[in-house]
């Protein structure tokens, strides 16, 4: 039996933790912003802009539904089209300002139809994906065994799926290179139960924290200078690429009249594009594509 009022206690007590914690090292408190949407539901963005830690960052609440299905939820669900639809879910995009500090993204979410005379369907997303602009190896391998340990429990073939997904869903095809270093990533998932797919969603959105928290606090407070800075705004220009060209829930969310500040809320702040730039050989920047871009097994 599905529960929809634990789901949407889950997420909001998920935001407010992890709000908490990256309080804790930023030092600045997030704005909280709640907004409602006239077709239906609303949302809380808690976002921090210009912090210590974090050049900009949201951590973000939302609950919408609606008549029809958008198009990119009924293009892999046909049969659904015409439903009433509610979704929700917490997702984050953190940017931190030194570029020795990657940013990174998770998203858990929850989505269920409803048709008259018909039972409800429903399914989980989630995952959390990792993107540096100075790579370090022990920090892809702390994060990935981090995503590891929290979908294992719920099925040995999981992770080796999960990760597999997100390696190919972060894929930049017009560029022929992944965003970052990946992490774990799915979609439309109920092929547990109900409360089985809950707990798997719960242990991933519960496993952002000590994933992230530790890399950032070790990279936060590296010198750098304008060399390294101009190369994160390089890269970021990827992120923004992905999101806006591939992203499916970027598009969910503009498709169904979702509130455009929160969901473009992921842009990084500062960015640039070069014409046919290639880094110097052999130097760090080199090595970002060399060593992390190119998919691999951190564990």
């Amino acid at each position: 039996m599905t529960d929809t009022q634990a789901v949407k206690n889950y997420f909001l007590s998920l935001q407010a933790s992890i709000v908490a914690s990256l309080e804790e090292v930023d030092g600045k408190q997030f704005l909280t912003d709640s907004w409602e949407r006239p077709e239906g539901g609303g949302g809380i963005s808690r976002v921090i802009e210009e912090g210590q830690v974090f050049e900009r960052g949201g951590v973000n609440f939302s609950h919408v539904m609606g008549n029809n299905l958008p198009p990119s939820a009924a293009a892999s669900r046909p049969e659904l089209a015409g439903r009433r639809w509610e979704a929700m879910g917490v997702s984050l995009v953190l940017h931190p300002r030194n570029p020795y500090a990657p940013t990174v993204h998770m998203n858990v979410r929850f989505f269920i139809t409803h048709a008259e005379g018909q039972e409800p369907v429903w399914w989980f997303g989630g995952g959390m994906d990792l993107t540096p602009y100075y790579g370090f190896e022990e920090d892809a391998r702390h994060f990935h065994r981090t995503c590891k340990d929290a979908v294992s429990p719920f099925g040995a073939d999981l992770h080796p799926r999960f990760k597999k997904w997100c390696d190919e869903y972060f894929y930049l095809k017009h560029r022929k290179e992944a965003r970052g270093v990946g992490g774990i990533f799915y979609d439309d998932f109920n092929e547990l139960d109900f409360a089985s797919s809950f707990a798997m969603t719960r242990a991933v959105g519960d496993a952002f924290v000590p994933a992230y928290r530790p890399i950032l606090e070790k990279r936060h407070a590296l010198v750098y200078g304008e060399q390294e800075r101009d190369f994160q705004a390089y890269r970021r220009g990827r992120y923004v690429e992905f999101n806006l060209v591939f992203d499916r829930g970027t598009h969910f969310g503009l498709q169904s009249g979702g509130r455009t500040e929160s969901i473009l809320m992921s842009m990084p702040p500062i960015v640039k594009w070069r014409y046919n730039w290639t880094p110097v050989a052999d130097s760090a920047e080199a090595k970002l594509a060399s060593d992390f871009l190119a998919h691999r097994e951190w564990v």
